[in-house]
């Protein structure tokens, strides 16, 4: 029986919860190998996986995996931190020496952090094919590396793992033959609906007294917290938190009218935290008693806020598509996403405002009065992984 080799490249903490579920198919492709896209006779997959170790994360904890169900990786490079030309650099030779040690016939990247543009040009050069899930992604906002990221890594890829048919039409845009597009779905909801249930199960007012920043944080019992009674908030890109010009006017809006109308449970960044403390403006924070302050979460924890909240506030991409499907209705506070299908005017939940309080303002009095309604877009079904692994069996 023929075995095909494939390498999968993570390079930061969210890129493990999208390849775990690839991971898993694999496992199930090989106890069962005769599948019907892979007759007459479906290879042995032989994987190896690789974590670049781009952003180190002390949340990466032997929990961290046991929870998600997630593979330690075979290897980690340990790049760390640094400029965008530093970990690529850094990245292409350290994972050449690992391509050359391991002769993979595919390196599988996810997503658009620098570790896959790294991986796939070093791929590439050592005459490996590439395959890119969540491919076709774009915000058309060249001045996020991600953006560029995802240009340079569909450019050379062989195979393009799309999520949905914004990102079909894309790639058909720029050039790509119809035989290198395979559309397969959102490899991240396979996670979140593995992951519902134990997400259920867990009780909202223990995951907020159990992450409180400051004792000065006012009681949850004061709340008496439960489905479609608060707002969450996540904000880090540094489009929204790095000026105070931007930050003051998002805080003043959030202080004085949004959390007045709802307790906003913000799960603060790190790098936010330090911007606000940096700009005078964490200590008003603190004492709202509408504003409950929380330390970053688990992914089951952020679930089960997402899935009991009444609204979302956030600039992160996985959040924005999470909520499309549980149908929490979602400021995103961009100018752009590369996730058009998440939002209102496609079928979604969402809806883009940047960090313009008028338009948050507006938003948020729509979505008040927004009937909570998931929308799920084809093959975003949780049976993603099964599509990619038939994807690469049958590719030539």
């Amino acid at each position: 029986m023929k075995t095909i080799k494939i390498m999968s490249v993570v390079g930061a903490r969210p890129n493990f919860m999208k390849i775990a579920p690839f991971v898993h198919a694999i496992e199930a492709h090989n106890r069962k190998p005769q599948t019907a896209n892979c007759q007459p006779s479906a290879p042995e997959i032989a994987h190896f996986l690789v974590h670049t170790g781009q952003h180190y994360d002390k949340a990466m904890s032997e929990s961290f995996f046991e929870s998600l169900n997630i593979p330690h990786p075979d290897v980690d490079l340990g790049i760390g931190s640094g400029s965008h030309a530093e970990q690529v650099g850094r990245t292409m030779i350290e994972f050449e020496k690992v391509l050359l040690a391991h002769r993979p016939d595919w390196v599988v990247v996810v997503g658009d952090v620098n570790a896959t543009a790294a991986c796939s040009i070093t791929a590439k050069k050592c005459h490996v094919k590439v395959a890119h899930i969540e491919a076709g992604l774009r915000s058309f906002d060249e001045k996020m590396p991600e953006e560029i990221n995802r240009m340079v890594t569909d450019s050379i890829s062989d195979l393009l793992l799309t999520p949905d048919r914004f990102a079909n039409d894309n790639l058909v845009r720029e050039g790509h033959s119809e035989g290198q597009i395979k559309f397969v779905g959102n490899i991240m909801i396979d996670t979140l609906e593995a992951n519902r249930g134990k997400a259920e199960s867990l009780d909202l007012n223990e995951i907020i007294s159990s992450n409180l920043i400051t004792p000065r944080q006012p009681s949850t019992d004061n709340y008496q917290l439960g489905p479609n009674t608060f707002a969450v908030l996540t904000m880090h890109r540094p489009s929204n938190v790095d000026s105070k010009e931007v930050l003051e006017p998002l805080v003043r809006l959030l202080v004085d009218e949004i959390s007045a109308e709802l307790p906003l449970i913000w799960s603060v960044h790190p790098r936010t935290k330090k911007n606000l403390q940096t700009f005078g403006l964490w200590d008003e924070i603190a004492r709202s008693e509408n504003i409950i302050l929380i330390n970053p979460i688990g992914y089951h924890e952020m679930l089960k806020l997402n899935m009991t909240a009444r609204l979302m506030l956030t600039d992160s991409g996985g959040l924005q598509e999470e909520s499309c499907v549980l149908g929490t209705p979602c400021i995103t506070m961009r100018e752009s996403t590369e996730r058009p299908v998440t939002l209102v005017e496609h079928g979604g939940v969402s809806e883009l405002t940047g960090p313009d309080p008028e338009k948050i303002r507006v938003a948020f009095k729509k979505f008040m009065n927004f009937d909570r309604k998931g929308h799920t877009p084809p093959f975003w079904d949780g049976k993603t992984a099964e599509r990619i692994v038939e994807a690469i069996c049958s590719a030539r």
